[in-house]
């Protein structure tokens, strides 16, 4: 069991919250973007209100903490460790709710390379809870654009958690799956599990366009998201998204272990 203090000092100590390495230039940049409905940065997200990048710094203080101040552009940013405590209380109690429920749900990763170990747990402990861990679509491809044009995907499961991979047999020491911020997968999914007829996910947990697509199609949604990531943490205040744990999401892998054991430890999951 891991006590609050403890994780309180392991998210400082590990970059994951406090000082990150997330840069306030690069956070500067996707507020800017954002600001712009650039698809990009939107990554799923259909704004309702016009948010411009102040209106945006403002929001990301508030909700992880980062400077208040424009003035400040260079630097790295800073994640209020309280508020990262704060959203994996709120966090672990929908986990904890949807279980006792043994409700569907589906898990899916922009970031396997770092998260895959932490999203497989909860996909894990929610199937020994009576949970229906959704794969929909798998072996499907997805074409998604990016900086270096388009590229050509195809979602995959492992350990109950959706991903992308490039197409062919893999190669050993490999990345489990490609990093994307696209909305595509989910959508993707979510149809897929549609025209089966169900059952559809009463929760859609995740980061990146896992959770702002499902998101801005009315599903209940819970993620993770750094300072560069804003938005997540619009879907939240326009009431599209759940819950958001503003967290450095692209450290050491095993360094996501503690958050495992707290946030499975309060929604009771413990095994």
């Amino acid at each position: 069991m891991v006590s609050t203090g403890a994780l309180r000092a392991h998210l400082v100590a590990a970059r994951l919250a406090g000082v990150v390495a997330t840069t306030r230039e690069a956070s500067l940049r996707s507020y800017r973007l954002f600001a712009a409905r650039d698809p990009r940065v939107l990554i799923g997200i259909d704004p309702e209100q016009t948010w411009g990048q102040r209106d945006l710094i403002q929001l990301m203080a508030r909700k992880c903490g980062v400077s208040a101040d424009p003035r400040q552009t260079s630097g790295h940013d800073v994640i209020d460790p309280e508020l990262t405590l704060a959203a994996l209380e709120a966090f672990a109690e929908r986990l904890r709710v949807v279980a006792e429920r043994g409700a569907p749900v589906l898990i899916g990763t922009g970031h396997p390379h770092r998260l895959l170990g932490f999203y497989a747990a909860l996909a894990g402990a929610l199937s020994a809870a009576g949970c229906n861990v959704l794969t929909p679509a798998q072996g499907r491809r997805v074409d998604i654009t990016t900086r270096f044009g388009l590229r050509t995907y195809n979602l995959d499961y492992v350990r109950g958690v959706a991903l992308v991979r490039p197409p062919g047999p893999g190669r050993p020491g490999c990345e489990p799956g490609a990093h994307t911020h696209s909305p595509l997968p989910v959508r993707l999914a979510l149809a897929a599990a549609a025209d089966a007829g169900g059952p559809l996910p009463e929760l859609v947990i995740g980061d990146h366009g896992w959770v702002c697509g499902a998101g801005q199609l009315g599903f209940q949604t819970l993620g993770l998201a750094d300072t560069d990531d804003p938005a997540l943490f619009v879907g939240q205040a326009e009431g599209r998204v759940s819950v958001v744990v503003p967290l450095d999401d692209a450290v050491r892998a095993a360094y996501y272990r503690p958050l495992t054991r707290y946030v499975l430890n309060r929604a009771c999951l413990s095994q």
